[in-house]
């Protein structure tokens, strides 16, 4: 019988392999996601340093890495549309589109909640 336990670790170590593969092509291959990247590379310390409690630290660094997550979202949805087909499509124009105004919203979210918690 093997060890649940070991099974578990492999499993995670799987994933984390995983994640670190979309990383590095999302890094190589999204100029996006590199810019971003950069930005949350200065605001995420800043926003450490800059939040007067928890819950302000949380939120300044939470809007941050809200925009890196919908990005890396954005950048599969591109992907998967970029594979399926290099025709154009009113639907793969529209999923595109979407993707992009997420990034969008959680762009004006994280202006949103920075601008709320330093300066009102």
């Amino acid at each position: 019988m093997s060890n649940p336990i070991a099974g578990e670790i492999k499993r995670l170590f799987c994933a984390l392999q995983f994640s670190a593969a979309g990383f590095k092509a999302a890094f190589r291959n999204e100029a996006a996601f590199r810019t971003e990247l950069l930005a949350a590379a200065v605001l995420i310390p800043l926003g450490f340093w800059l939040g007067a409690s928890g819950v302000e630290k949380a939120l300044l660094v939470g809007a941050i890495l809200l925009i890196l997550i919908v990005e890396l979202l954005n950048s599969a949805v591109e992907t998967v549309v970029d594979r399926v087909s290099t025709e154009r499509h009113e639907l793969a124009g529209r999923a595109k589109d979407l993707g992009s105004a997420a990034v969008f919203v959680a762009l004006v979210n994280a202006s949103i909640v920075w601008t709320l918690v330093l300066f009102v």
